[in-house]
């Protein structure tokens, strides 16, 4: 089960860290609907963690919160992307439409998975992380095709946050295994699928893909290597679940 654990392990991580991050935004947003279209999907993406976190523990690994809560950063699994501070909007709106693209693709991949705890969730999962990439398509054109400014910000940040972005598809130490028994097509056939979807968009935002020349993953991630932005992160989110690891909200 080690290889459907490792899998299980980078996904939740991705999810609980890019909530926490998005919770950030709540009272911080451009202009209100905003506001609470981050909260919206930062709740999504902590609740589909969640559920991910369950299966862990259907497998023998500890509950769902003290897996989330008590474990240091280097124990994370998530991508180097999700775990970056929020910046200026302008890089938000890039990672969230990055990532959630890739998210999106990754639980229609899986809802046909043979391991049918998760294709389960997945079925369900994959309904709401639609909604995500609409918004993320919208904003994207949007800010794109606005002022000088806005696209040339957002293309300067689409630069800087590609190669962070390849990184999602940093290949685990189960591969083979995961596509021998039907349970995951890869990270290979994910990242392809990837970019697929998100060139015409991009496109049509006015704006260019980075030449493959310049790609280089940000990997280590999914093996526990990480920014020093996740300590701060992890301390913070974990803060009043470690004062009282055993209460009952």
């Amino acid at each position: 089960m080690q290889h459907i654990k490792e899998l299980l392990y980078k996904m939740a991580d991705d999810l609980l860290v890019l909530g926490h991050r998005n919770s950030e935004w709540t009272g911080l947003g451009p202009i209100l609907e905003e506001d609470i279209a981050f909260s919206s999907m930062a709740q999504d993406k902590i609740g589909h963690a969640q559920a991910l976190f369950q299966i862990l523990f259907e497998l023998g690994e500890a509950e769902p919160d003290t897996n989330a809560f008590m474990r240091e950063a280097k124990q994370f699994h998530n991508s180097q992307l999700v775990e970056l501070p929020n910046d200026d909007y302008d890089f938000s709106t890039i990672r969230h439409f990055l990532f959630d693209h890739a998210d999106q693709i990754r639980f229609n991949m899986l809802s046909e998975s043979s391991f049918e705890p998760l294709a389960k969730v997945a079925r369900k999962i994959k309904g709401e992380i639609k909604y995500h990439v609409f918004h993320a398509d919208i904003w994207l054109v949007k800010l794109g095709n606005g002022t000088e400014e806005s696209k040339a910000r957002m293309q300067s940040t689409l630069n800087m946050a590609w190669n962070y972005a390849l990184g999602i598809f940093e290949e685990g130490d189960f591969e083979s295994p995961l596509q021998s028994e039907n349970i995951f097509a890869g990270e290979k056939e994910l990242q392809k699928r990837w970019l697929e979807a998100i060139t015409p968009t991009i496109e049509k935002a006015n704006l260019k893909i980075p030449s493959e020349a310049d790609w280089n993953p940000v990997l280590g991630g999914r093996k526990g290597y990480h920014t020093e932005h996740l300590d701060q992160l992890v301390n913070e989110m974990s803060e009043v679940f470690r004062i009282e690891p055993n209460t009952e909200w």
